[in-house]
């Protein structure tokens, strides 16, 4: 029989990133022989997105009159964005691999804690403080009995720093488990800095799959001649670099983002799939997301880098200084006509020997 493996992350965030890096852990683990499954944690701050009667600015909740115009205004667009849920719903349903039971807390998971012999907690920005979920327990297994294995695989706090009063807590919390690994150098400074040593510095989990893999599942081939954009801030500087690359390649500007009005063609309401082809079939990638930045290094894409305006560069920054590609991230200006194309050859074979350092990592805190 095979051992049961349960994983916790931020799920159902209805981040591309996110999604396609909880799949890429459950599916390794999977063609290791375990019998994996995610965790169906839903915390009340992880739960709010596209919620049809929410009125997100105070000042309309003063009175009923206010609040009901609000959300008359609201409603329709907040409709059609449902098409985004539904779409990204479908392909969980489909490809990852969920408990039944829904966790809303700490106190739940403690009650009543999923079954297995092995816990993993990660990847992605699992202990951000910026966010909540950086100061829940339930990110470092606190629900975990000491009899059992606790890992974290490729946990991120996505900073260079955590703020004094939270020190202690991360210290109590991840010295628990029995095996730890982040996926940013700057993480593992943070735990040395606390007084925590044994740990390894490993690549996000969709490093874990082969390129052919992503593109036999998901990947649909086509011929536009494009420069994709996957902009969160929707940003000035990524803007004036997208219409002068598309016009020294002569292509159009494809985007995934909601608010990027400049593009020849939006998905910003498609599935995983959509942006894993958008990804591949690019004549040059334009980004500030971590996971963009991933994929174009996993299909050898020419591509730039421009700063968050969030404090959470630190995720971009250690994997390109990983692979010796710190020149791509830029913060101020950039002259397409000074890009030099990147060789891949070398890039691949230090990307092969951390994918094996990771895989080597996960293994044998699995067994030992």
């Amino acid at each position: 029989m095979s051992l049961k493996v349960k994983t916790i992350t931020c799920h159902e965030v209805y981040n591309y990133g996110a999604v396609l890096q909880e799949y890429a852990l459950l599916n390794y683990l999977e063609s290791l022989g375990y019998d994996a499954e995610a965790i169906h944690y839903k915390p009340d701050y992880l739960s709010g997105h596209f919620k049809l009667w929410v009125v997100s600015n105070p000042k309309f909740n003063k009175n009923i009159f206010l609040k009901i115009i609000y959300l008359f205004l609201k409603l329709p667009a907040r409709i059609y964005k449902l098409q985004k849920k539904r779409r990204f719903d479908i392909f969980s349903k489909k490809h990852l691999n969920v408990g039944k039971t829904l966790y809303k807390d700490n106190q739940q998971l403690k009650a009543n804690p999923p079954l297995a012999d092995i816990y993993i907690c990660g990847s992605d920005q699992i202990w951000n403080s910026f966010f909540q979920n950086g100061k829940d327990p339930a990110f470092y297994l606190d629900f975990v009995s000491d009899s059992k294995i606790k890992i974290s695989y490729a946990a991120s706090f996505a900073t260079d720093s955590i703020s004094t009063e939270l020190k202690a807590f991360v210290k109590e919390k991840v010295s628990r488990l029995n095996h730890i690994s982040v996926r940013e150098t700057s993480g593992k400074r943070i735990l040395q800095d606390l007084g925590i040593h044994e740990v390894t510095q490993v690549l996000d989990p969709v490093f874990l799959l082969e390129d052919s893999h992503w593109i036999k599942e998901f990947v649909s081939v086509k011929e536009d001649s494009y420069v994709f954009v996957y902009d969160f801030d929707n940003n000035a500087l990524i803007q004036k670099i997208a219409k002068e690359m598309a016009l020294k390649l002569r292509c159009k500007i494809y985007a995934i983002n909601e608010n990027i009005n400049y593009a020849d063609k939006n998905f910003y309401l498609h599935d995983p799939k959509t942006f894993l082809s958008l990804m591949y079939n690019a004549k040059f990638v334009i980004t500030n997301s971590f996971h963009s930045v991933a994929f174009s290094l996993i299909f050898n894409k020419q591509f730039i880098v421009v700063n968050r305006t969030d404090a959470i560069n630190t995720r971009m920054r250690d994997l390109l200084d990983l692979f010796n590609l710190s020149h791509l991230l830029v913060s101020n200006d950039f002259d397409c006509n000074q890009f030099k194309p990147i060789e891949f050859h070398e890039i691949n074979r230090l990307r092969n020997e951390a994918v094996k350092k990771s895989k080597d990592f996960l293994i044998k805190a699995m067994t030992t």
